[in-house]
């Protein structure tokens, strides 16, 4: 049975530059995403448009833990996801907008990127069908006897979903090498999850299966990166699954179309003002003589050129070929001898 534990307290021996890295990191996807919302506003990129901005720490947090290998599933909400395990900014934007240099040459969109190089196996449309495609790469690396460990994340919405408990049972069943995270935006797509759920400890789900897990305090990245090497060295050793329930906070609405009138701006103001994971790296690098406000000052402007740059870039690739709609529709032939 789990056990009830809790992980918010940062790590008091991180380097300057790991610290350096994390704020870079997260100020990237806060930028990018910020961009996004701009292009979108522009009418550059259609359809749905679902930002990440105040969960960058859960991502990067992670993917401190992560190793080469290392696969990742996620939602619609996952242009943070793609930057923080190294895609290139340039075809995540291009992408968005829909063009030839985009990841999936333009035919995805935000909710059907994919890179084999980066081991990211995509964002999901389908609420909770990620879960069980996370289960089965994890399958795939149990079989093949490695130490890979699949990071499969989900929302607090998707929680509820019937498909996440069956994708439970069978890692457990078969001890498959896999992090369920559930990032605990705690709105869902316009629902508290005071309203929508009578037990709102997700991560406790686990023990009707035998699932070890915990909460974790997402505004932290440090807490985060603490508690994602924990589950990975939980799932390397061979033990099987593990829940991190990261509870974390977006800014902004469930996509681009949504005025979020659930909740008042007060309780935003409030979360950036006294919680915000960007903000409490920069605090730690000021405050422990790891940087300058100078210095800082240059990142920023460094990431908004890397942006700005991703931007152009977008708008400058081509509309994809119309033979486009023809290509990836079937897997390669595989040789007989791989057979």
């Amino acid at each position: 049975m789990a056990t009830r534990k809790t992980a918010t307290k940062s790590n008091p021996n991180v380097s300057k530059d790991e610290l350096l890295q994390y704020y870079r990191d997260m100020l990237l996807i806060r930028r990018f995403e910020e961009k996004a919302g701009q292009l979108y506003g522009m009418g550059l990129i259609g359809g749905f448009c679902h930002l990440y901005i105040g969960q960058e720490a859960v991502v990067v947090g992670l993917e401190a833990a992560a190793k080469e290998g290392d696969k990742r599933v996620t939602s619609y909400r996952d242009h943070g996801h793609m930057l923080a395990c190294g895609m290139d900014p340039n075809g995540v934007m291009a992408e968005l907008t829909g063009r030839e240099g985009g990841y999936s040459k333009g035919k995805g969109g935000s909710m059907h990127m994919f890179s084999k190089e980066k081991h990211f196996y995509g964002g999901h449309g389908i609420v909770g069908a990620q879960v069980p495609i996370g289960a089965g790469l994890a399958f795939a690396d149990k079989y093949k006897g490695n130490d890979n460990v699949t990071f499969t994340y989900f929302g607090d919405g998707a929680a509820n979903q019937g498909q996440v408990y069956e994708a439970y049972n069978m890692a457990e069943l078969w001890d498959l090498p896999v992090v369920f995270v559930i990032e605990n935006n705690q709105y869902a797509m316009g629902t508290s999850t005071k309203r929508s759920t009578k037990s709102p400890s997700y991560w406790e789900r686990g023990a009707a299966y035998g699932i070890e897990g915990e909460e974790v305090d997402g505004m932290d990245v440090l807490a985060v990166r603490a508690a994602g090497e924990k589950a990975v060295a939980y799932c390397r050793a061979g033990k099987g699954p593990y829940i991190l329930e990261i509870k974390t906070y977006r800014y902004r609405g469930h996509s681009m179309s949504d005025p979020a009138k659930y909740r008042t701006r007060d309780e935003v103001q409030k979360m950036r003002e006294e919680r915000d994971a960007i903000e409490m790296v920069r605090q730690m690098l000021l405050t422990g003589d790891h940087a300058s406000e100078e210095e800082l000052k240059s990142v920023d402007k460094e990431i908004k050129d890397v942006v700005n740059a991703a931007a152009e870039f977008a708008k400058e690739s081509p509309e994809p070929d119309v033979a486009e709609l023809w290509t990836d529709i079937y897997a390669k032939e595989i040789p007989q001898e791989a057979v």
